[in-house]
């Protein structure tokens, strides 16, 4: 029986670990870590035959050296074991890439970005099973790709998309109930949100649409460099079928048509802005299609159709309709999915509103640049609430529209002095350290009524990791304790931690 190890306890690694299990794997699972909880799933795992080992890092020992290693997404690809494992010719890929070799034989849609990909990725997913697809959201959003997978085992080539007429003809109503209901039997398109760590450790991932919504620098400190960023994100794209590319983005737009001669280009600002021949944009209020350079264009959707505010929410717009066009999505399943698309949770999602304050969790604002369009987005002057694992980057435009848009802002986290010093050298002098998120959100809710702010913004710019296992957990403790406020309790943080247990793909 061949011998596979997998990296990392989050429901990725899981998945991966199950479906290799019934491939017929010998299958270990290690994760440096331990916790009540990581113990208990070693037991559940062990019934099923999958040796869990925690609290130790994977050794390679050369007398029983497995013949695969499958990476979590939140573990570095460069670190010393899997390098040397990669000398020693062991086989090492991420789980996405495992995902995608099980499933291959279906469509995919990935969604690439340092910024946007998760409103992007649900809203496709959001169009395509309102069309009456089968079309699961996986990866960074909703399942591990190898959930996906697992639930498609034994199918492959002896169910062949082509020939799925008894699945296609049931009824739209019935097949497109909920994104997060239980994966159908048979599947029609895998629409999948990567980061760059899943880019990075896919060698052979080639989706029908790949789709590239931003590029900043971010990451840095794992990828090193901005062009090493770039080329791990552009390898999806190279490998995708049909690209589709935020034209509006200033990196993107520059690449242009020198590097992406056959892309789809998207652009909010009109057709004189497009940089290609053939692409989607915006004209008096409608989403205009125009397919190829002779093709006349075609409006597919009001703008306004869309609830979410932004400039940034139009450009994923643009994109996701684009892909749906693509995949050959008619009008009326597109217009209803937009009409009735809530938004995505931890962006710019509005919690709740107390004496007139809007208090809204933007925590998967883990960057300067989703920070500065998460504040742009909000009324002003709002409270801002900031701070966290600070991250490399360019902070000079957050800085700005802070000193624009903010009438106080409230910093938390290892993140908090270095921040403090920025906003001096900017000459902005209305903050205050208050190091956790239980003393921000009353302070913060004091603060509104004091300068007559209209919202209250927890819009971090940084990673989560020093105070929480990830920017989830984050959101949902902010919005628990601005529930709280405005019930007038106290909320105990240990008994919402203890219940959120870490995601392994939260970059």
């Amino acid at each position: 029986m061949p011998r596979a190890t997998v990296i990392g306890l989050g429901k990725s690694g899981v998945a991966a670990a199950r479906l290799l299990k019934r491939e017929g794997w010998e299958v270990e699972l290690s994760d440096r870590n331990t916790s009540e909880t990581l113990l208990q799933q070693q037991q559940q795992l062990a019934a099923e035959q999958i040796t869990v080992k925690l609290g130790q890092s994977l050794e390679l020992n050369r007398a029983n050296l497995p013949q695969l290693i499958v990476v979590s997404p939140g573990v570095p690809w460069d670190i010393p074991v899997l390098i040397k494992a990669r000398q020693l010719g062991i086989e090492t890929i991420g789980e996405m890439e495992l995902a995608w070799r099980n499933l291959r034989w279906l469509p995919w849609v990935g969604i690439t970005g340092t910024n946007g990909k998760t409103t992007t990725t649900a809203l496709i997913a959001a169009i395509f099973q309102a069309a009456g697809l089968d079309a699961p959201a996986c990866g960074n959003i909703g399942y591990a790709a190898c959930e996906v997978a697992l639930s498609q085992v034994g199918r492959g080539k002896e169910t062949p998309i082509q020939n799925r007429s008894t699945e296609r003809s049931r009824s739209v109503s019935e097949r497109s109930r909920s994104p997060k209901s239980k994966i159908q039997n048979c599947i029609d398109w895998v629409i999948a949100e990567i980061s760059s760590y899943q880019v990075e450790s896919s060698s052979s991932l080639a989706p029908r649409i790949g789709v590239w919504t931003t590029f900043t620098p971010d990451h840095l400190s794992r990828h090193q460099t901005l062009e090493n960023y770039y080329n791990i994100k552009a390898k999806l794209l190279r490998q995708s079928e049909l690209q589709v590319f935020n034209g509006d983005d200033a990196c993107l737009r520059q690449q242009g048509l020198s590097n992406w001669p056959n892309a789809y280009w998207t652009s909010v600002r009109g057709k004189d802005f497009l940089i290609s021949e053939k692409g989607f944009y915006i004209e008096d209020n409608w989403v205009v299609e125009k397919l190829s350079a002779t093709s006349a264009p075609e409006p597919i959707v009001k703008v306004s159709t869309l609830r979410m505010v932004g400039e940034h929410n139009q450009q994923n717009l643009l994109m996701a309709v684009a892909t749906a066009r693509l995949a050959r999505i008619n009008r009326d399943a597109i217009a209803r999915a937009i009409r009735e698309f809530p938004g995505v949770a931890h962006r710019l999602e509005h919690i709740c509103t107390w004496e007139g304050i809007d208090f809204i969790n933007d925590s998967k604002a883990t960057n300067y640049d989703a920070a500065e369009v998460g504040l742009a987005s909000v009324k002003s002057p709002a409270i801002l609430i900031a701070g966290g694992e600070a991250k490399a980057g360019d902070d000079t435009a957050w800085l700005a529209k802070i000193h624009s848009q903010a009438a106080a802002v409230l910093l938390i986290g290892s993140a908090a002095p270095a921040f403090a010093q920025r906003l001096q050298e900017v000459g902005y002098y209305s903050y205050h350290i208050v190091e956790t998120m239980e003393r921000a959100v009353p302070r913060a809710a004091e603060l509104a009524k004091q300068y007559q702010a209209p919202v209250v913004l927890l819009s971090p710019a940084c990673a989560s990791f020093d105070q929480y296992p990830n920017f989830e957990v984050r959101g949902d403790h902010f919005r628990h304790l601005c529930l709280d406020w405005v019930a007038g309790g106290k909320l105990q943080y240990n008994s919402i931690l203890s219940s959120s247990l870490p995601n392994s793909f939260t970059v």
